[in-house]
């Protein structure tokens, strides 16, 4: 792992041929199988959203619908510390045990581990806590995480052994990032819930993302790969890993936020510094440190620029966010199927982010 200070320069923005797009999500959209599938883009602030799908659509347009993001809920999370670092409430050298319990005696590696660790997978702690599974597993088709409540995640924390030293290697971790959400909310006195509202959700406008199952009717279903409609997904004590619902229109408005010369950018100083510095590159991984993340979004090379990036799963139910720096280029995608090895989901998204000139 190493640092990153340069980032990739940007293609000029192009105009925008809102028919061609329409006719390209189309396509697109005829490659995944689900239940329901929408894809969103937006080109300079001009947006085109397709919806479709194999089930016969509800009383409420697949574009309004609450979708599951899981990992997706990532980027939120980051942008919220961001904000509270600009704020200068926080530090992303804060030490998380020092916030979460003064005083109380941890393992020297734990004491190490700051913010940023936990927020950039680089805390050394594993995936999910130990002791996670052995609940986990008789409902891992159903219900794995609503058992297992943020006091528990928090004890985990702070009773664990680190694989490596803090600093020193990535591993995408749901426990870090859940960890960092419970930290933030003990080191403001907020909960996590409020505090999102507050600084991220209020002030972009997000009226349609939600940390819980919305009204009856707003929710989209998820499904098995045999097509069995799910319940909604419970994430106990991981919320900031993975909690949030939010509507296609809403996640293009989050994009658009982060894409320079969209419509509808934050005048307030400190969110605007806050989406300067996630989409700034800190970190390279793996072989030859070909991998390049920000604080909070994958980041890969591509003809027409950067282009940043999340994706995310739950038991039934996918979502991906991605845009282009300073190309006015986003897209956000949803799907209520479960994810499978042959599941064209992430591609054909992805592809509509890098291959669009």
């Amino acid at each position: 792992m190493t640092d990153v200070t340069d980032a990739t320069a940007a293609a000029p923005v192009k105009a925008v041929d809102s028919s061609a797009t329409a006719q390209l999500l189309a396509e697109a959209a005829g490659r995944i199988d689900a239940p329901d599938v929408v894809l969103a883009m937006s080109r300079g602030g001009v947006r085109t959203v397709h919806t479709g799908g194999s089930a016969e659509p509800g009383p409420v347009a697949r574009e309004r619908l609450h979708y599951e993001l899981g990992s997706a809920s990532k980027p939120f999370a980051g942008l919220l510390l961001a904000r509270l670092v600009a704020q200068g409430r926080v530090r992303y050298e804060d030490r998380a045990a020092d916030l979460l319990a003064p005083g109380l005696p941890v393992h020297p590696a734990v004491r190490r581990i700051t913010l940023r660790h936990l927020l950039t997978h680089t805390s050394g702690l594993p995936g999910l806590p130990a002791d996670f599974y052995p609940q986990a597993v008789p409902r891992w088709s159903t219900d794995p995480y609503g058992n297992y409540p943020a006091d528990r995640v928090v004890r985990a924390f702070l009773r664990a052994r680190p694989r490596h030293r803090p600093g020193t290697r990535w591993h995408y971790s749901n426990f870090a990032v859940s960890v960092l959400g419970h930290t933030l909310a003990a080191a403001t006195g907020t909960p996590w819930e409020v505090l999102l509202h507050q600084q991220v959700l209020a002030p972009l406008g997000l009226e349609a993302t939600l940390l819980r199952p919305g009204p009856d009717g707003t929710d989209a279903t998820g499904h098995r790969r045999d097509g069995t409609p799910l319940p909604a997904l419970d994430t106990g004590g991981f919320t900031a890993a993975g909690a949030l619902r939010s509507s296609p229109l809403d996640l293009l408005t989050f994009l658009e936020a982060h894409v320079e010369g969209a419509s509808g950018s934050p005048t307030d100083p400190s969110l605007a510094a806050a989406l300067t510095e996630v989409t700034r590159p800190v970190l390279r991984r793996g072989w030859r440190h070909a991998h390049t993340h920000t604080l909070t979004w994958f980041q890969h090379p591509t003809p027409y620029g950067p282009v940043l990036f999340h994706a995310g799963a739950t038991l039934g139910q996918q979502a991906f966010l991605g845009f282009r720096p300073g190309t006015g280029l986003a897209v956000a995608a949803t799907a209520t199927r479960r994810v499978h090895r042959a599941d064209t989901f992430v591609a054909t998204a992805y592809g509509l982010l890098t291959e669009t000139p």
